[in-house]
């Protein structure tokens, strides 16, 4: 069975471990969020693409046979320097949600939450423009929902509030189609779809990404992804606390032995 290998910034990219696990039952998973060093949103490009390649490498070192970046910043920022660096399949969020995002809207309005780093570095515009000329991209940074999804306040009415005043300035303006550009995000999209309404169409990042990894493997021979039993999955954080266990297990729906490891800790990329 091929060993996917999952890194994000903090406990947000167990969305994507949530949607693997239910797509490859079979196939084990290796997961490292780099929780003491959380939030990627706020760091600059040169060094989003230095934690990466630590990540990926560390992933590597613990027998992953491909890698998903489940961060949406660092996606945005070093997907091509992890293609050039490795020679294993390297996914990313974002290209899946834009192409569902495509498909989805009707008005060529889209709609964009995320991360500062990942609202500025244009990809979106730019590849949603390539892809479907015409569109609009109506852009907004949210920072505060991560370190909101780390703490476990996924509920708390200042979430609620907070989710509210980051999507008022997107609601009219025809916008028909919202991509969750975080994987932090899934977390609240009770809570965003009744503040940004029912008639928007919600995409989301972990579900796409989960397809685009099983329609890998299946084309590939790589194992079969319909069979069931399951096989021992690691969980790696860069800082553990009691808080984070409980966060972590509330996110899988079942108790999880998580291992602290800090990085770097190899030699190499």
């Amino acid at each position: 069975m091929t060993k996917i290998g999952v890194f994000d910034s903090g406990v947000g990219g167990l969305t994507v471990v949530r949607e693997i696990e239910r797509l490859l039952p079979r196939h084990p998973l290796v997961y490292f969020g780099d929780t003491a060093r959380t939030p990627y949103g706020s760091k600059s490009r040169e060094t989003l693409i230095r934690y990466a390649r630590e990540d990926t490498r560390f992933l590597l070192d613990q027998g992953a046979d491909m890698v998903v970046v489940a961060c949406h910043s660092a996606a945005s920022a070093a997907t091509h320097v992890l293609r050039s660096d490795f020679s294993v399949p390297v996914f990313e969020v974002i290209t899946p949600s834009i192409n569902e995002a495509v498909a989805m809207t009707k008005k060529g309005v889209i709609g964009l939450i995320g991360t500062r780093a990942t609202v500025t570095s244009g990809i979106y515009e730019t590849e949603i423009g390539r892809l479907a000329p015409g569109a609009r991209v109506l852009s907004q940074a949210c920072p505060l929902l991560v370190p909101l999804v780390e703490e476990g306040w996924i509920s708390a009415r200042e979430t609620r509030m907070i989710a509210s005043r980051y999507l008022r300035p997107l609601k009219g303006k025809g916008m028909d189609t919202l991509v969750l550009g975080c994987t932090h995000y899934p977390l609240l999209k009770r809570i965003i779809q009744e503040k940004i309404g029912r008639r928007v169409t919600i995409v989301d990042p972990s579900a796409e990404v989960a397809r685009a990894v099983r329609d890998h493997i299946a084309s590939n021979g790589l194992g079969d992804a319909g069979e069931t039993g399951g096989t021992e999955s690691r969980f790696f954080l860069s800082d553990l606390t009691p808080a984070t266990q409980r966060i972590v297990e509330s996110f899988l729906g079942r108790k999880v032995s998580i291992e602290q490891v800090t990085l770097p800790c190899h030699t190499g990329l």
